[in-house]
């Protein structure tokens, strides 16, 4: 008779993964009461609906309870459920949902503890549901190999976000401030709307797509971009999983034509959540092809076929948005029906495992 998995429904790992997800979550937003101006976006303090996020944080303190309790009955081995209560039990001590609001809010660095807990709420309750539904492959759990080296790269990729803005955004303010035209910028600024999106979108892409070309093909740059193509699956964390060197370079080369041309708040906002929701969704584990459609925006197929190991797959589908510019520069790769049946480094190389090695192997590889 098979022994049970340890990772069975009934086993009380699920449980247990659950209550420590909760708890840090939970522990995370006391911290936040806490130290609001070092780990709080500034631009998000003042849209925070406080009661709500009280009761919020009330209910997911006593679910990560309840779940740590469940797995500790359940399991044979208790550190999951123990870890998710002491985690609990810490943020309950620290103050809990009625933590005061410590220290005066100011501006100067902070971290985006704040911005990590959000997006981590957010993905995951829209992408574990979608994947699980629509998985394409069923069989990939939502805690396939390497998971927690990929949320490493999403926890970092929040918290250091005023680091990698002033990477991406410095240097184009910097170097390319004699491009700006305040004319210029006022004209573009008065365009409707739909206009300005759409302009940004193209704009972003056709320098993305080079860049993004660039990194495939340049020996130096490929050294970092490998990182991100090393993920053996796809799934909505995978996309996280990129070298600081590549998201500054990228971003910071694709923020130049925004800044020269000096788009209005409202269409940059909602092209930056644009983006930001689609490049986790073309990484997703869903099986939607889209029809026509997948000509005109990428989709989770054109992009998979980018990470694709086959041979067919290899320097393929570099636009971000727009699969017109690989149709019009000749790398666009799109079969009716198919999917890769394979993801990761084509030439059979592999990177170390873990963030950390990932970081420095780059700098020290050949």
């Amino acid at each position: 008779m098979t022994p049970p998995s340890s990772k069975a429904f009934g086993s009380g790992w699920l449980s247990g993964v659950s209550s420590v997800a909760l708890g840090v979550i939970g522990l995370g937003a006391v911290l936040c009461f806490h130290y609001p101006s070092l780990l709080t976006v500034p631009e998000l303090r003042a849209l925070y609906p406080v009661p709500f996020i009280r009761a919020l944080l009330h209910l997911v303190l006593v679910l990560s309870f309840v779940a740590g309790v469940i797995s500790v009955c359940l399991r044979r081995r208790k550190i999951l459920g123990m870890t998710g209560i002491g985690l609990t039990l810490l943020a309950a001590l620290l103050g809990g949902s009625r933590v005061p609001l410590d220290g005066e809010l100011r501006s100067g660095p902070f971290l985006g503890l704040d911005w990590f807990i959000l997006n981590l709420m957010a993905y995951s309750a829209v992408f574990i549901p979608l994947e699980r539904l629509f998985a394409r492959l069923p069989e990939q759990g939502v805690f396939r190999r390497h998971w927690r080296t990929d949320l490493v790269y999403f926890f970092l990729s929040a918290l250091l976000l005023q680091v990698t803005t002033l990477l991406t955004m410095r240097p184009a303010m910097t170097l390319f401030a004699w491009a700006a035209s305040a004319d210029v910028q006022r004209v573009v600024a008065a365009q409707p709307f739909v206009v300005q999106f759409a302009a940004i979108l193209f704009l972003t892409d056709l320098v993305q797509y080079w860049i993004h070309r660039a990194f495939h093909r340049v020996p130096l740059l490929w050294r970092f971009h490998r990182i991100h193509h090393s993920a053996d699956v796809m799934d909505w964390l995978a996309g996280s999983r990129l070298h600081l060197v590549d998201v500054a370079v990228t971003r910071g080369l694709t923020y130049v034509p925004i800044y020269v041309l000096g788009f209005a708040e409202a269409p940059l906002y909602a092209y930056v959540a644009f983006v930001s929701i689609q490049a986790t969704f073309i990484h997703a584990n869903v099986r939607f092809r889209f029809g026509p459609l997948r000509w005109v925006l990428a989709t989770p197929q054109f992009h998979h076929w980018h990470h694709g190991a086959e041979r067919e797959a290899v320097d393929r589908n570099f636009a971000v948005h727009l699969p017109l510019l690989d149709l019009a520069f000749g790398t666009c790769h799109l079969p009716k029906d198919r999917w890769p049946s394979s993801y990761g480094l084509a030439d059979g190389t592999g990177v170390p495992s873990g963030y950390v090695r990932q970081l420095v192997d780059p700098f020290t590889s050949k």
